[in-house]
């Protein structure tokens, strides 16, 4: 049966079930289904088994993903399974996990094994593979969808929750489409790449397959963040999601500019679901695509195929027989262009970057068909370069003008064939797109995935900052009903909510008179997660109370534990010179109370 990953953690937490029977739970699911071509490689049952329990000695307060079973493409690292990118002459054995994978594990997801894609992640189809074709789940005789098939088909058919994909041209969100799931396809740089064999290395992404958004997000808020193995990782906070926007307006091509080769149902999906748009307050406002379009042209036709050519050249040469032949064909091209040819495309596209922010300059988002239409595997197979270019035909563009993605379903159409959209934005505002998806996606009342499970409620979003309202965290003194929180209220702060830090923090009694406490960020995996509060300042008084921290405090960016960055107070490394290091603790709070104990 389909679940959620929400579902699951809570199910964990509350100890209706173990870590270790959900993944047993999943390996059985997995014979059940019985397609050996999701899967290329599968983990040893035990060896995740052993990993779910060891799991139950740690605090499941503190792992967002506690115990949640999750699948990887194969063209990203997973430690212990070959990396073979559908490319058998290809495969090695990495000496870690991706940084992604990393992440997830350190949350306390459990991996599963690595998924099938189309070869080298060329392609939208998910048919080029000699590991087979997996069947999509909600009909038989579509196309997955690829490159990322197996982690969407996987998803789909709930054997797993969660898997991460991949998506330079459109792998992460074409396949969410056609198996009627979740695909987020983040802001570039947002997620390390680290661990990833590159199809495009400068548009690459790594993706999220997920039945909800707020699971969606659940993963992103967990491998979010920069990373120094990866030099085209970015230090981008990730905003915090918020109720549904008032005079959110979203863009729509101008009348006659989609394109749906002919598909009725498509376009009248499409069309219902700008009426959904519509009823849930959303104001369309028409844009231009032409240059869309064109930017599109460029990913295929222009010099970013030589990225892809660089990845293979190699095995080219020595086995191209090796090579699926669609892929050799397409990837073959990328050696016959120039330094001028790449230079040219260059120019064009900053000028076309620079007619997208215009676009942009007075909508929140643009919404999309994620795909034009669907084929069969049959139709694929009789004629895979021009069926697999019109997939592309809305996604192709995207990373070229460093936009962030969210593939929702929305409709199934009468003839069995799932329709979704997808929102898209200027880089960094992943979390408005899905905080206005989730309640989109919710207003549909589809079914998750291939299955019959419900759409969960809609989780309340925490309280937000308003007008010119800055946030900040505080861990000491300043927490509510201690001894300087008034110098919070009097300055006119409202208290947002209680959370905790990432795991990334050590906390210090400092030497001082009277004792502070000093917060201090550590290398990922190596802190605690620190208990805080996030107070909403107006500005003027935010500047007046930051004026008035003494040293050694000083204020810089605090990471939640959700991902999201806030203002707040830390302490420099030279600072902590003979001071308690009372992590163990938790927070200032609970220190402060066994100290008062003690004492008495």
């Amino acid at each position: 049966m389909t679940e959620t990953v929400a579902a699951i953690v809570a199910a964990h937490r509350a100890g209706t079930r173990s870590p270790a029977q959900t993944v047993a739970r999943t390996y059985q699911r997995i014979r059940d289904h019985n397609d050996p071509a999701i899967f290329i490689s599968l983990r040893d049952e035990k060896d995740a088994i052993a990993e779910a329990e060891a799991l139950t000695k740690k605090d499941a307060a503190q792992l967002p993903l506690y115990g949640v079973p999750f699948a990887v493409k194969d063209n990203i690292d997973a430690l212990g399974l070959p990396t073979t990118a559908a490319c058998p002459a290809f495969s090695y054995m990495p000496a870690h996990d991706a940084t992604a994978v990393a992440r997830l594990r350190a949350a306390g997801a459990i991996t599963i094994g690595k998924t099938n894609l189309d070869q080298f992640a060329t392609g939208l189809v998910g048919v080029r593979s000699p590991y087979g074709i997996p069947i999509n789940p909600i009909r038989a005789d579509l196309i997955p969808g690829g490159s990322s098939s197996g982690s969407s088909v996987a998803v789909s058919a709930g054997l797993v929750p969660l898997a991460l994909g991949t998506d330079t041209a459109g792998s992460g969100r074409v396949p969410a489409m056609l198996n009627n799931i979740v695909g987020l396809k983040p802001s570039l740089g947002l997620i390390s790449t680290a661990g990833l064999v590159p199809a495009c290395r400068t548009l690459d992404c790594i993706s999220i397959f997920s039945l909800t958004v707020d699971d969606a997000i659940a993963a992103l808020q967990v491998v979010a963040g920069p990373d120094g193995a990866d030099p085209f990782s970015r230090d981008r906070p990730l905003a915090a999601m918020t109720a549904f926007p008032q005079n959110l307006r979203l863009g729509v091509p101008r009348n006659g500019q989609l394109i749906f080769f002919g598909d009725k149902a498509a376009e009248a999906a499409f069309g219902e679901a700008l009426k959904r748009w519509t009823s849930l307050g959303a104001t369309l406002v028409e844009f231009d695509l032409e240059p869309f379009y064109e930017t599109a042209r460029l990913l295929y036709e222009g010099p970013w195929v030589a990225e892809r050519y660089l990845v293979i050249r190699n095995l080219l040469a020595s086995s191209p027989d090796s090579i699926h032949p669609v892929t050799r064909e397409i990837t073959a091209a990328g050696a016959r262009l120039t330094a001028s040819d790449t230079f040219a495309a260059l120019y064009r596209l900053q000028a076309l970057r620079r007619v997208a922010e215009r676009a942009f300059a007075h909508l929140d988002a643009i919404v999309l068909p994620t795909a034009p239409t669907a084929y069969s595997t049959a139709q694929v197979l009789a004629n895979p370069i021009e069926l697999n270019s019109r997939l592309g035909t809305y996604t192709n563009f995207v990373n070229l003008l460093d936009l962030c993605g969210l593939a929702l379903p929305a409709a199934m159409r009468p003839d069995g064939i799932p329709f979704g959209i997808t929102l898209l934005a200027p880089a960094g505002k992943d979390a408005l797109l899905a905080s206005i998806g989730r309640v989109f996606h919710a207003e549909t009342k589809l079914p998750l995935g291939a299955g019959s499970l419900p759409q969960p409620p809609l989780a309340a979003m925490p309280a937000m900052t308003s007008g010119d309202e800055i946030a900040i965290a505080v861990v000491g003194a300043h927490l509510s009903g201690m001894a300087l929180n008034d110098e919070l209220t009097e300055l006119g702060g409202r208290l947002l909510e209680a959370t905790a830090t990432a795991a990334d923090y050590k906390l210090y009694a400092l030497d001082t008179t009277p004792a502070k406490p000093g917060m201090l960020r550590v290398a990922p995996g190596t802190g605690s997660s620190i208990a805080l509060e996030v107070w909403a300042l107006p500005a003027a008084a935010f500047g007046k109370f930051v004026a008035a921290i003494p040293p050694p405090l000083s204020i810089g960016t605090v990471r939640l534990a959700d991902g999201r960055g806030v203002k707040g107070f830390i302490v420099e490394p030279v600072d902590i010179s003979g001071a308690r290091d009372i992590s163990g603790f938790g927070g200032w709070r609970t220190f402060m109370a066994e100290k008062v104990a003690n004492s008495e």
